[in-house]
């Protein structure tokens, strides 16, 4: 198995870490294609689903994914959710929001993932850096329109990221349009609408304020949450912090148009059943 993984792939510098593994940047042999390369330590993996010898068939009962081969092996919910993006997505490789799996590899104590590694591009914390520390309306609009069509079509294929944030959301940056691409499927797990969680697995600062009162959360109202988040980051020089939020401290930018101080309020609403769902976002004036 590692032979043939060095037989197509060359791995480069770090990128960065991300999802329980560390990533490294590289290239496929025969084309000189750019991937991303993720090692992740089997004792790193938090849950364990199976593969079905039926092909890209998963079943969810109540809410663990079984997804078991012929050797009956096991892999993480990462991967699932990976191999089923890829099994059901639409062209090529690299006109998906998430970035494409294109190979694995079970070395036995670690798993090994190869994606697809968009260039040029930066993620959205750098992307806001290099523009001065926070976004035009008209920018920040394009890139959270992109982000919330690409979130409803994750949550139509019952899939939960649970860490949406701008570190794990990449901007092609080749085109005069920046073209969002979301990575880091590491916290992600298969969800329905009435699926509820207690422990919150994602970025502390992103939670919204339901977990931090130590109630359930829903992946909607949280995804909804962390659009808002996003936001925020993109229009406001500083980090959103959630603390400042609950305690009503936390400032806004003036010069906001209505209809996005709107989006912006409904998604930040502390109520989580109060916030709207991902279709009404996609479908409220300010992106429209």
């Amino acid at each position: 198995m590692q032979g043939e993984y060095q037989a197509r792939y060359v791995q480069e510098h770090h990128l960065g870490n991300g999802g329980f593994g560390a990533v490294f940047a590289g290239y496929r042999i025969t084309d000189h294609f750019p991937v991303a390369i993720k090692h992740i330590p089997k004792d790193k993996i938090p849950i364990q689903v199976t593969r079905s010898p039926v092909k890209h068939l998963f079943l969810i009962i109540h809410f663990v994914v079984i997804y078991q081969d012929e050797n009956g092996k096991e892999v993480s919910v990462e991967l699932a959710i990976l191999l089923k993006l890829a099994a059901e997505a639409d062209g090529s490789v690299g006109t998906s929001a998430p970035v494409s799996l294109l190979d694995w590899f079970d070395f036995g104590t670690e798993l090994i993932l190869v994606q697809e590694r968009p260039v040029p591009a930066v993620d959205l914390f750098e992307y806001i850096r290099e523009n001065g520390g926070c976004l035009p309306e008209e920018k920040a609009k394009v890139i959270l329109k992109q982000l919330v069509d690409a979130a409803k079509d994750l949550e139509e294929k019952h899939i939960f990221h649970r860490d949406i944030k701008s570190d794990n959301i990449l901007i092609e940056t080749g085109s005069d349009v920046p073209r969002v691409r979301i990575i880091d499927f590491g916290l992600s797990c298969f969800a329905t609408e009435r699926s509820r969680f207690r422990f919150f697995y994602g970025t502390p600062i992103h939670s919204p304020p339901e977990c931090y009162w130590g109630k359930k959360y829903r992946p909607g109202p949280t995804t909804v949450w962390q659009m808002g988040v996003v936001l925020y980051e993109a229009l406001h020089v500083g980090d959103f912090n959630i603390m400042m939020f609950i305690e009503n401290e936390l400032k806004f930018n003036e010069h906001l148009s209505p209809h996005c101080r709107n989006f912006l309020d409904t998604c930040l609403t502390d109520v989580p059943e109060k916030r709207p769902t991902l279709g009404d976002l996609q479908r409220h004036p300010w992106l429209r």
